[in-house]
């Protein structure tokens, strides 16, 4: 201060005694000071106030996107805020222009602060004894929303002020109005535009009415209290206020302004999309990144949900169904639909049944023909015998109990005919079936017998959707993708490597016969065939009705079940699971890639023009009613312990856990297969004594099948 006072001795003996030039003096020292004051003043609030506080804003909603960036589903944040990112191009411009209009009109001309809105929202003040309008820009509600102080004192104000100008002095003015557009609160837990626009008219903000518009400018006013889906008045006086002032700017007319008058607002919140919401939830609980781009197309995705939910409504109460479509080439996902609602508890539709693992039916008999076809067993053309027939003490029957005589192995396919199956099985061996699968990269086990052929293994949706995916390829498998790096477009098939596998699933050849043979499959009713080659199964008791096909460019697989595995009579893959399918390759679209034409290597040939060797299927383990098996007889097979319609008691152990029962097996040819109300359970292959631990009491089927395919199955009761 000394050092002041005698600069201003010094300059007040260098003045003039003219009294007007001293005082001109005075008044630049005066400026001085002042300007050396507010800089100071200035730096010393950035210093209390500190940086902006980006950090509390910075976590927004995670969201799944299709691959050409449409939402599928967005997650809150981990308060539990829908916050979803936003940008300047992604917002109907008409709604920024009345925002601007009604909340600041001057924003692309201020620094911050509008002074004089500020000295107006004074003046009208002390005029009226209450506050007409309010002097704080966008950017100073942005900097309230980031500090998130009262904004009733004074002191806030200032605190605003000054945090204003610091972002403005960092940010460019589009920045800050995304940032306002992202974290301006709209009622409840919805904060942006885009949230509320979603939430409020189930649409994103791309393309708005103006009296939508009008209302999303309306609701950060007072959030609370004008939030829609509470059916207040409020709201809409509110609205029509925004209206009647940006008319008046000129934003739009008078005659748009009392139309939009008119539209009603809708009281009720719209549920946040959920587009393929049990694979968006699998994906991002195994992921960090805040934008999932998936290889999903959300059109086709949102139209075979619709389509899977009304077909389960139709089939019977509490079924459900999965659907997966795949571009084989590629191996890309398009749709996944992982149950009939995501959100319909009656038909637990939380579960995502693409990953339930249940029993195939008939849905492997291609692969079985296919493995024959390439061994040189048989040719489509060839003739095998539909007739009782014994393996050991298996006897297969058909699924309705009759023989159809000599048939071919085309007709004993598209018919899905359970004895030839077997038999063809019997000729490859089971054994070079699973080490077939396995090899060719796919992680699910195929037990070593020849109830295979009929579903006893127990594979899910997504299992057997790879396995017709390389069967579409000429027998090549692909790994399925589900994910889109980003940047990354539709990936060309020249740049999609096969699955890491020591060899094919099956041969060109064999999968073209097996599709040819496909395609002329008998279609459900209403459908037309020819252009899909598609298999049906059905898994013992009417638990599973499954459905796999594919054209020369998709694959498209359905499964269609009760979660809980309960039987349900009639529940057939051909009357119930196939008409899906078909629904959903109308749902691709009419254009469909033709399937592949034969190899230069195909034999076009009747049964009576085949080489001798493929005429006759030749038999190999078995043997026709009336004569004596080949195969060696093996004591019967039967559960021994718990005996059939037995009650047992759950006991506990220490900690209130059950304790796991046990199950003993007597006679049979190792290794077994068990199941449980028909689903596999893990338990060591070659052991005659399993135990189980059960999940609560009720009715409960267990079965064990055999080296040699015998079943025997038991139901206890447990209390």
């Amino acid at each position: 201060m000394k050092r002041i006072a005698s600069t201003i001795d010094r300059v007040r003996q260098m003045l003039p005694a003219s009294r007007g030039l001293r005082w001109t003096v005075y008044a630049f020292a005066a400026m001085f000071v002042l300007m050396v004051g507010a800089l100071a003043t200035y730096r010393i609030a950035m210093v209390v106030l500190g940086p902006p506080p980006f950090a509390s804003v910075a976590e927004n909603s995670r969201l799944v996107v299709d691959r050409d960036g449409r939402l599928l589903r967005p997650f809150t944040t981990s308060a539990g805020i829908w916050r979803l990112p936003v940008k300047l191009a992604d917002i109907d411009p008409r709604y920024i222009k009345m925002l601007l209009a009604y909340e600041d009109k001057r924003y692309y001309e201020h620094s911050g602060v509008d002074f004089r809105a500020m000295l107006r929202a004074v003046w009208q003040l002390i005029s009226n004894g209450y506050g007409v309008s309010g002097g704080s820009t966008l950017t100073m509600q942005t900097a309230r929303l980031l500090d998130k102080r009262p904004t009733r004192s004074y002191i806030a104000k200032i605190g605003q002020v000054f945090r204003a100008w610091q972002l403005e002095s960092m940010m460019s003015k589009e920045k800050i109005l995304e940032l306002y557009m992202r974290i301006a609160p709209f009622g409840g837990n919805i904060e942006g535009a885009r949230a509320a626009s979603l939430a409020y008219f189930g649409k994103e903000p791309k393309r708005l009415t103006i009296a939508e518009a009008a209302l999303l400018v309306s609701l950060p006013q007072s959030p609370e209290r004008r939030r829609p889906d509470r059916g207040h008045d409020i709201t809409r006086i509110a609205r029509n206020q925004v209206l009647d002032r940006v008319a008046a700017a000129g934003v739009i007319s008078q005659a748009e302004a009392d139309y939009a008058k008119m539209q009603p607002v809708l009281t009720r919140r719209h549920s946040f999309p959920a587009l393929a919401a049990h694979l968006s939830e699998r994906l991002a609980a195994a992921s960090d990144d805040d934008v999932l781009r998936l290889t999903l197309k959300a059109r086709l995705q949102q139209g075979i949900e619709t389509i899977a939910r009304r077909h389960a409504i139709e089939v019977g109460p509490k079924l459900s169904v999965a659907v997966m479509v795949v571009e084989h080439r590629t191996g890309e996902v398009l749709a996944h639909v992982g149950s009939a609602g995501y959100f319909d508890n009656d038909r637990n539709g939380p579960i995502d049944m693409t990953q339930a693992v249940r029993s195939p039916g008939s849905a492997l008999k291609p692969f079985i023909y296919g493995l024959g076809f390439e061994a040189g067993l048989a040719h489509p053309e060839t003739l095998i015998e539909d007739r009782p027939t014994h393996f050991g003490r298996y006897a297969p029957k058909n699924f309705d109990n009759s023989y159809r005589g000599t048939v071919t192995v085309r007709q004993a396919l598209q018919h899905s005919l359970n004895i030839p199956a077997v038999k063809m099985l019997a000729a490859i061996n089971p054994a070079r079936l699973s080490s077939r699968i396995r090899h060719a990269g796919f992680k699910f086990e195929v037990p070593r017998n020849l109830a295979v052929a009929l579903g006893g293994v127990g594979l899910r949706l997504e299992d057997l959707t790879g396995l017709y995916v390389a069967l579409a390829r000429g027998g090549e498998p692909v790994a399925l993708r589900y994910r889109l790096k980003p940047g990354e477009g539709s990936a060309h098939p020249d740049d999609i490597a096969p699955t890491s596998s020591e060899q094919p699933l099956l041969s060109p050849l064999a999968s073209w016969y097996v599709g040819n043979i496909l395609r002329g499959a008998p279609p459900p009713p209403h459908a037309k065939g020819g252009g899909v080659a598609f298999k049906t199964g059905t898994s013992y008791g009417f638990r599973d009705a499954w459905a796999a096909g594919f054209d020369g460019r998709y694959v498209v697989t359905v499964w269609i079940g009760r979660p809980d595995a309960t039987p349900t009579p009639g529940l057939m893959g051909l009357t119930e699971a196939a008409p899906l399918l078909f629904d959903v390759f109308a749902q691709i679209g009419p254009n469909r890639v033709a399937l592949p034409p034969a190899p230069g290597d195909a034999l076009f040939a009747s049964s009576a023009s085949l080489p001798p060797p493929l005429r006759h299927f030749r038999e190999v383990g078995t043997a026709r009613a009336g004569q004596f098996s080949t195969t060696s007889v093996r004591p019967p097979m039967r559960i021994a312990f718990p005996p059939d319609r037995a009650e047992l008691e759950i006991a506990h152990e220490l900690d209130g856990s059950p304790t796991p029962i046990a199950f003993q097996v007597e006679g049979g040819a190792l290794p077994f297969t068990w199941l449980v109300n028909g689903e596999p359970l893990k338990a060591p292959p070659h052991r005659r004594q399993v135990f189980w631990t059960p999940n609560g009491a009720g009715f409960v089927q267990f079965s064990v099948i055999d080296a040699e395919g015998r079943v025997d199955r038991i139901t206890v009761r447990l209390r």
